[in-house]
């Protein structure tokens, strides 16, 4: 459909596909020394401008127009896009952006002619989710740009959504309209109201076929319960409630009430000067509905469950890896703030980002992880420039795949890595559009610390750390992931041969 239909401009900014979004590269995870299978580039999609839209054909294979590829430099800051989440099946993608704008893609479906495109995901409805906002009892601008965004499973024919700003958390339903009624009694066809004294007999109405509709509409709206803002947001398996997390507190609320919530947990001091940490990010656990975890700025994380207080300060596990006193420095409490806390799919393991490394815990090991991944080390003797152009207070999200295998995370320089957690082979990847040639092949990337640098490596100090892959996510049963990187989505899958 991205290559079918018309792209519609209505002077706002908003996500489109590429129009090089079909001709496919792969790369290869793990590396090509047999230990797996490759993988093939099956999307991008792109904020363009509407004078970019130029588009060439030749042996029926599309080109990209030089023009339409604008350096990212150049993306305004409303396009950037700020969160990327599959829903339960795998068949929605959501990404929000800085605009407060929510973009659904769907997955192309099965084709005997041309299987390969069945990865390929196409825009299935764009809706603004949150406009900017202004509190005058504390002069505080409230920006509209989405934080996270958490699929509801789904139920019915229609799909259900939270999104959510630095203060507002937004229940909102998509479904598709393909009929329309027609004939009613007390008002014609445009909608007006007929004339009573017209009606001389009594019609049923019918409906319609018509052009498939997809519509968006917000169906709650959860406001006023944050003094701070909102990091993350987390669905209960329960499917009745869900948890909403600012720096100081977590709320518990019931999907189907708005003007109240719980709080389970406050870690606000009586004095705030005696604050010396804050909540970073919380999830629920996939199958035990009482219990949560949150991790801090310290560095730790706690779990709790909500069956023995109703207020959660108490934490039953405590997890937190002791300090190399040979290691401290000025920046240690900075790159030890966890950004990312995820359990994993069968429960029994919880995975943390901090800015250096992504760590694996067990539930029943509270004292050290069970495993650390190095994501990028090299940038440890750069720490002090990082702390000065501010990209150290970077949050990178992390992932698992579907089976809890392997784990991916971000970097700079538009690189992500992957973990293969049996194998402990890793990869760098790149998403570049760059290498936008047709089936051009994507090879692992190595960073060059010091010493002679090879033909194939790029040289720490060649970095750009204005390009960062901060969001990513996994299709839940297969090997399809999707990357943010500035104001465009890569999606990757499985090479098909």
């Amino acid at each position: 459909r991205n290559e079918q239909i018309p792209l519609q401009h209505d002077g706002s900014s908003r996500l489109n596909p590429a129009p090089g979004c079909k001709a496919p590269r792969w790369f290869h995870w793990p590396p090509a020394d047999g230990t797996g299978a490759g993988w093939e580039q099956v999307c991008r999609f792109q904020d363009p401008k509407p004078a970019d839209l130029s588009m060439e054909e030749e042996s029926d294979t599309r080109k990209i127009n030089n023009s339409f590829l604008r350096d990212h430099n150049y993306a305004t800051e409303a396009d950037i896009i700020s969160t990327v989440e599959f829903n339960s099946t795998g068949e929605l993608l959501a990404t929000g952006d800085k605009g407060g704008r929510v973009v659904v893609f769907q997955r192309e479906q099965e084709s005997k002619t041309q299987p390969h495109r069945r990865g390929e995901y196409n825009v299935y409805s764009t809706f603004q989710s949150h406009e900017p906002e202004f509190d005058y009892l504390k002069s505080l601008e409230i920006e509209e740009k989405i934080n996270k965004i958490k699929w509801l499973p789904q139920q019915n024919a229609a799909y259900f959504l939270l999104s959510t700003n630095d203060k507002t958390v937004k229940l909102w339903k998509i479904s598709e309209r393909d009929k329309r009624p027609e004939g009613y009694n007390l008002k014609d066809e445009d909608g007006r109201i007929r004339d009573p004294s017209t009606i001389t007999s009594l019609r049923v109405p019918v409906l319609q076929p018509m052009d498939l509709m997809v519509e968006a509409t917000a169906r709650r709206i959860f406001s006023n319960a944050h003094t701070y803002h909102i990091n993350s947001i987390s669905v209960n398996s329960d499917l009745q409630t869900f948890i909403s997390t600012d720096d100081l507190r977590v709320n518990l609320w019931n999907l189907e009430i708005t003007d109240r919530s719980f709080n389970i947990v406050d870690i606000k001091p009586a004095n705030m000067e005696e604050l010396t940490e804050v909540i970073t990010s919380a999830e629920f656990h996939p199958q035990q509905c009482h219990t949560f975890a949150y991790s801090s700025s310290k560095g730790s994380i706690r779990l709790c469950d909500m069956r023995l207080a109703a207020l959660c300060d108490k934490h039953c596990k405590y997890f937190e890896e002791p300090e190399d006193p040979a290691t401290r420095s000025f920046f240690s409490e900075i790159i030890s703030s966890i950004s990312d806390v995820k359990f994993s799919h069968n429960g029994r393991y919880l995975m943390t980002r901090d800015y250096l490394t992504v760590k694996v815990w067990d539930l029943q090991m509270e004292n050290k992880p069970v495993e650390t991944y190095q994501v990028h080390d090299y940038l440890r003797g750069k720490l002090c420039s990082l702390y000065e152009n501010d990209c150290i207070f970077d949050k990178f999200e992390c992932v698992w795949n579907g089976s809890d295998s392997v784990i991916m995370t971000g970097s700079y320089n538009n690189f992500f890595r992957m973990f293969d957690r049996n194998t402990k082979r890793d990869v760098t990847l790149e998403a570049s559009r760059e290498n936008s040639k047709p089936r051009a092949i994507l090879k692992p990337r190595k960073v060059c610390v010091g010493g002679k640098r090879r033909k194939d490596e790029i040289s720490v100090d060649s970095l750009d750390f204005s390009k960062k892959i901060l969001h990513t996510t996994w299709h839940p049963y297969e090997n399809i992931i999707a990357v943010a990187a500035t104001n465009n989505l890569y999606i990757f899958q499985d090479k098909v041969n």
